[in-house]
């Protein structure tokens, strides 16, 4: 995907509400094989802290959940508008975080992958607070993703066009209004203001959509969700498949 068409994707179109959250999304996952590595040892946490409260920003755009220097690193790319991706995060959450993140051995990157102007709405607004908050509100988002869609269809399709047809300044508040994206952050710890102005921040947005291009080129990203371990794109996408490989990288 080349930037013009991505940039085209993400701000300039109305996109027909019954194709959200489906395309380029990736249903079936692959038959992974990794050679199986000896048990390494758990990692303490910081005095205080358990590793799922270390969260930072990565140099390529993600948040990292865990242990920075943790010796099996996981990488997620995921859209907010995918249902793959929210069936991933709900069946992984709990395992993921409270088994393999506390031990140290493993940590957790999140890299949003943008594909339509709700998904990029939703990104904006996941990352307008703390860091600390980022992993909380893009699990309560895809834990409500259909909520989402379902109201901005419900709004019918003359809202949906004066929404997404607004100057690119406008377009983020109008769709954060439409979809309901907007009021559900600020229920969770967002100001009013602080999410506008997130979402009017239009070298943020190019930022995010050059960052994507350019690591689908590097990383072959052809869908959602698609993870790395270690800087290498695996078969698995989903969490019965993947957590087993992490095994036998040594997480067990």
């Amino acid at each position: 995907m080349t930037a013009t068409a991505f940039r085209r994707l993400a701000f300039a179109v109305a996109l027909a509400p019954l194709a959200l959250g489906l395309s380029a999304c990736k249903k079936d996952a692959g038959n992974a094989t990794a050679p199986a590595a000896a048990p390494i040892a758990k990692v303490a946490p910081p005095t205080g802290k358990a590793w799922a409260d270390v969260v930072s920003i990565t140099p390529e755009g993600g948040y990292r959940m865990g242990n920075p220097d943790a010796p099996i690193k996981l990488v997620e790319y995921g859209s907010l508008t995918c249902p793959h991706c929210a069936d991933f995060a709900a069946k992984s959450a709990a395992d993921l975080r409270d088994t393999f993140i506390a031990s140290g051995r493993v940590s957790f990157e999140f890299r949003n992958f943008i594909r339509d102007a709700i998904d990029l709405t939703a990104t904006q607004l996941t990352h307008c607070g703390k860091p600390e908050q980022f992993f909380t509100l893009t699990d309560q988002i895809f834990a409500n993703q259909k909520s989402f869609f379902d109201k901005a269809q419900g709004a019918g399709k003359q809202a949906q066009d004066a929404a997404f047809n607004q100057e690119p300044a406008k377009r983020g508040p109008a769709i954060g209004t439409l979809t309901g994206l907007t009021d559900f952050a600020v229920a969770r710890g967002l100001t009013k203001d602080q999410a506008n102005a997130c979402l009017s921040d239009l070298p943020k947005a190019e930022a995010m959509a050059a960052q994507v291009t350019k690591q689908a080129d590097q990383f072959d990203i052809q869908g959602t969700p698609t993870f790395l371990v270690n800087g290498s794109k695996v078969d698995p996408n989903t969490w019965e498949e993947l957590k087993p490989l992490l095994e036998k990288a040594g997480a067990r």
